[in-house]
């Protein structure tokens, strides 16, 4: 069990400190309470060798989900938000989500909204529930909300799973091309090399740049391997700055056989968003800056934000958004019926449904196109290693027949 550091005063007003070791911060809570002290402070001791690391406990959308919907569930039977908590902290499988639903428990208990100790805890709530949560307690439905929001986080997760299922196959097939390159430089390449310069066979220019290639992997692996690593992990870090996210956001839009499924991507993940905030009754513009960091591309987050600014002009929402060549015509032009005949929410909810459905045929037609390209280059690495390999063996040959 964890090991807790906690600060107490005392009925006298001295102060108390210590460690002990509990199952959660309310055991630790309740301990003090018995001795009849006063809680100052009470966290995890950042020396014991039974904390875990969050790092391997990514909470996952569909995490999320599940808790909205039994947090759902349970509300409209008439159980309490405490309880209701306490039930779910016990169900949660999940580490990081269990420790962030008991932090969020306590504070409860303490007198404090739910949604405020769900904004408390931003690393694993995302800001989009958080809204919504604050949203149902000014309302009064806040099973409902919690309903729209596993729905919406169940559509979420189909939508990264149809990305994920798509990139598998060429990810593995680049491992294995890699895999496949590197044995034949290391390992079958030097054989026919040494058989070349032992005939005395001249060498053509593809066969000396693989064997320069070989020559290096094999006498400077130890450099060449962790460069290699270096070079990914330096640019998967740069995907993470600001301007590696642009750059990479930007590519997205713009290269050919990828902007259409992200459009796609993008459009339901706006339009879904939009109609849940708007029917919820959050302001339109909290509700475009809420959705601007949902949709996942800082390009567009940025061309939203200046639609806000135009619509504190006077400007509407169709209006607005005119100007984005990123959203498909169909969606401005169901965004300003939706204005027309004041039934916006329900008509972007359907704009969401029916992107959905574009997303997963983009996806799929994403994947049988990169499935031929893949083995074209696959065979065009290997191919180039079988000539360079065959052009020698011919010189051979030819040498041995003129000698006849």
């Amino acid at each position: 069990m964890p090991e807790y550091k906690y600060r107490a005063l005392t009925q006298d007003g001295a102060t108390q400190e210590g460690l002990f070791i509990a199952e959660s911060d309310s055991e630790v809570l309740e301990m003090i309470r018995e001795r009849s002290w006063y809680p100052v402070d009470i966290a995890l001791n950042s020396t014991s060798s039974e904390l875990e690391l969050d790092f391997f406990n990514k909470v996952k959308t569909k995490d999320i989900s599940i808790f909205c919907r039994q947090f759902a569930t349970m509300i409209n039977s008439g159980i309490t938000i405490i309880n209701i908590l306490e039930i779910t902290e016990k169900q949660t499988q999940n580490k990081k989500l269990k420790k962030a639903i008991k932090e969020v428990h306590s504070d409860v208990q303490k007198g404090a909204t739910f949604s405020e100790a769900l904004k408390q805890r931003g690393e694993v709530f995302p800001g989009l529930l958080t809204s919504m949560v604050e949203a149902g307690e000014a309302s009064g439905n806040l099973d409902e909300i919690m309903m729209r929001m596993a729905v919406h986080y169940e559509k979420e997760y189909k939508i990264n799973n149809k990305i994920k299922s798509a990139m598998i196959y060429p990810v593995v097939l680049g491992i294995v091309a890699f895999a496949v390159v590197v044995f034949m430089l290391l390992f079958v390449l030097p054989n026919f090399v040494s058989m070349f310069e032992s005939a005395g066979a001249e060498l053509p220019l593809p066969t000396r740049m693989l064997l320069a290639m070989s020559t290096g992997l094999k006498n400077y692996w130890f450099i060449v391997f962790p460069v290699i690593f270096l070079g990914i992990f330096g640019l998967y870090r740069y995907t993470k700055t600001p301007s590696g996210r642009w750059v990479m956001d930007r590519a997205k839009l713009r290269l050919p056989a990828v902007k259409g499924p992200v459009k796609d991507i993008v459009t339901s993940r706006f339009t879904r968003t939009l109609s849940i905030l708007f029917g919820s009754g959050v302001p339109l513009i909290q509700a475009l800056d809420i959705t601007s960091t949902v949709i996942q591309n800082v390009v567009l987050e940025s061309k939203i934000q200046n639609m806000k600014e135009e619509i504190r002009k006077g400007y509407t929402l169709s209006r607005s958004i005119r100007d984005i060549d990123e959203f498909p015509p169909m969606m401005k032009s169901m965004i300003g019926v939706g204005e027309e005949s004041g039934t916006l929410d329900e008509i972007l909810d359907k704009t969401a449904n029916f992107y959905d459905e574009e997303v997963e045929v983009a996806v799929q037609r994403l994947t049988a196109l990169i499935e031929p390209v893949m083995i074209i280059f696959m065979a065009g690495i290997v191919g180039f290693i079988v000539i360079a390999i065959a052009l020698p063996m011919f010189g051979m040959y030819e040498a041995i027949q003129s000698t006849v």
